[in-house]
């Protein structure tokens, strides 16, 4: 076949997750009602921490902007996914191809910080609470969410950029569900070495820094609810930064488990099944592990359905 890029542009074809339509028939059905309740839930949580004054404070602040994150990257990817479940169109242009790689690698680059921002908030909560308002003011909290969003908006710009400029003759099938990484450098005829080095290297700096920063914060959480006496004390303590925890766990266990990797040890099922965990289910649990394990939401629900009855009684 004939070297093409971006100034050649034919379709790419999505693999898919099988070729069985009885399959593609119930995933299709799974993955529309996971997608559903991402939505729901996010925009619920965003819509909830916005009319509650009482959740106005830096830990809400994130969340805002991590459940803005999780619904905006499970768009990125599952409505595309869906319709070639549905319709059987695996089709995909270079351009929406390499957009759909720019807006996940943003996006989820993005969370990576936002994440670690959360927990050096949590960090200051419990570890330094005197001088928690002055740390944690509104403009350390805006400087903490330009920064993730400036970090991932470099990392998508350097991966796309170095992968537009690739030729690609082997095939246009790309093995997977969406347009990502690995399967795509799998179809180029270029040196792809230094191009892959790159991306290790952004990938890898951007994960693994991340998580130094929640590991470090984690660490020090931990050495000071120790250190206090009481039983109760403890338990509240934790119970501030449980669900955090609880969603940086699953977040990176299959990041980490699909991008930090050499591009040959590539495996089209293992790793699939990763990215649906990290692509649209994760952002669906995300918002249910921060409102059931979080009493200060579950209040805030309360409140504002009592606020939405009083004008009823006054009637």
């Amino acid at each position: 076949m004939n070297p093409w890029n971006h100034t050649s542009k034919p379709d790419f074809i999505l693999m898919g997750l099988t070729d069985s339509r009885e399959i593609q028939l119930v995933l299709s059905v799974l993955f529309l009602l996971i997608y559903l309740v991402t939505v729901l839930g996010n925009i619920s949580m965003i819509l909830i921490i916005r009319l509650d004054a009482q959740l106005h404070t830096p830990m809400y602040f994130f969340l805002t902007h991590l459940s803005f994150l999780d619904l905006s990257y499970s768009t990125a990817i599952t409505p595309k996914t869906l319709q070639s479940l549905l319709t059987s169109d695996n089709s995909i242009s270079f351009t929406g191809c390499f957009t759909q790689l720019y807006m996940f690698i943003l996006l989820a680059a993005t969370e990576c910080f936002l994440l670690s921002s959360m927990a050096y908030d949590r960090y200051v909560a419990i570890c330094n609470p005197l001088h928690y308002p002055v740390v944690m003011s509104s403009q350390c909290c805006l400087a903490l969410l330009t920064g993730s969003y400036m970090t991932g908006i470099v990392d998508s710009s350097v991966t796309v950029l170095d992968m537009i400029t690739l030729h690609f003759c082997k095939s246009n099938v790309i093995h997977h569900f969406y347009c990502d990484t690995s399967p795509l450098l799998s179809l180029s005829c270029s040196d792809t070495q230094v191009v892959e080095i790159i991306i290790f290297i952004f990938a890898g700096s951007t994960i693994l820094g991340s998580l130094i920063t929640i590991s470090a914060s984690y660490v020090s959480i931990l050495s000071t609810i120790l250190k206090i006496n009481s039983t109760s004390g403890k338990q509240k303590a934790f119970s501030t930064c449980a669900s955090h925890l609880l969603g940086v766990t699953v977040f990176y266990s299959t990041l980490i488990f699909t991008y930090l990797k050499p591009s040959q040890s590539y495996s089209l099922g293992k790793d699939q099944v990763a990215s649906i965990f990290y692509t649209i289910v994760i952002p669906m649990l995300n918002p249910l592990i921060y409102s059931l394990r979080n009493k200060e939401v579950k209040s805030a629900v309360t409140r504002l359905m009592k606020k939405r009855q009083e004008p009823r009684k006054l009637r």
